[in-house]
């Protein structure tokens, strides 16, 4: 049976949901919206569901997002916080260092002390609210220390949900991004929607981009990422699995995996291989 490796699940205590959906009135809003389970677990019966649901890693971000209209941070997750959620299980919690631009070289300073201090095995990037598209030149420290360190950066591409500017996340402006950090393993959250075809295209033309599959449910999946991520020579190795819990949860998204009749290698790869090649796990 494949161990499922999920790249992007929020904050999972009840201190994380709080303040991922409580505290803060927008994104309080669209979990109303979208009627988000917030309840929030500790870390040994989060450990317990993810055995319950045959997932072997998770990946939690200390996420940075910025409200748009209000120009503050609505999320501004601190390298301990996420710490304090994984650090008693080394071997299936993980950190990803969430970029926020504004903190310049202090901020690039805190990617490092992250990852060779605290061990979290990349970075996350949500921009929208920052107003800052992905290839914006003040983010280009950050990509380069990620490829110093040899790890990779999570940052979502497509349009945004909240009251964001989409064009951020449009999938063509990761090619400025794979021409000039050609080592920087770069993964594409959320499936470029709604410009699948063009996030594709990234994908298929550059090495180091892969495609990730958060917040959009596998029923849901445009008709030529599932074909993408099912042929070998195109995109089987190249399409990673992932929540970003509390949008999608885990049953489900295995039901509905289980119903688009994939070949067995391509959901291996989905589920489990592309995620552990692109953070180079070993166990």
């Amino acid at each position: 049976m494949t161990k499922i490796i999920d790249y992007w699940h929020q904050p999972f205590t009840e201190e994380g949901m709080k303040k991922a959906y409580i505290d803060d009135p927008e994104q309080n809003q669209v979990a109303k919206w979208w009627g988000l389970d917030i309840r929030g677990r500790t870390p040994e019966e989060f450990i317990a569901d993810m055995d319950k649901n045959g997932v072997d890693k998770v990946l939690i971000p200390s996420g940075k997002i910025k409200s748009y209209t209000r120009q503050v941070l609505q999320w501004n997750f601190q390298t301990e916080d996420v710490y304090s959620m994984i650090k008693d299980f080394p071997t299936r919690l993980y950190g990803l260092h969430g970029i926020n631009a504004e903190e310049r070289m202090d901020g690039v300073r805190e990617l490092e002390r992250a990852v060779k201090e605290f061990g979290f095995v990349g970075a996350h990037l949500h921009t929208y609210g920052f107003g800052l598209p992905v290839n914006d030149k003040r983010y280009f420290p950050f990509y380069a220390k990620c490829v110093e360190l040899d790890v990779p950066v999570v940052m979502q591409i497509g349009h945004s949900a909240e009251a964001m500017p989409s064009e951020m996340g449009r999938p063509i402006l990761l090619d400025d991004i794979a021409l000039f950090f050609p080592e920087l393993r770069i993964v594409a959250a959320h499936t470029g929607w709604p410009w699948v075809e063009e996030l594709i295209a990234m994908s298929w033309k550059h090495p180091n981009i892969y495609i990730g599959t958060t917040a959009h449910g596998p029923k849901y999946w445009d008709s030529k990422l599932v074909a993408y991520l099912n042929t070998k020579g195109r995109g089987l190795g190249k399409v990673l699995f992932g929540t970003d819990f509390p949008v999608l949860n885990w049953p489900t998204c295995i039901k509905q995996i289980d119903a688009l009749s994939l070949k067995p290698e391509a959901k291996e790869s989905l589920l489990n291989g592309c995620a552990t090649k692109v953070f180079k796990f070993k166990d």
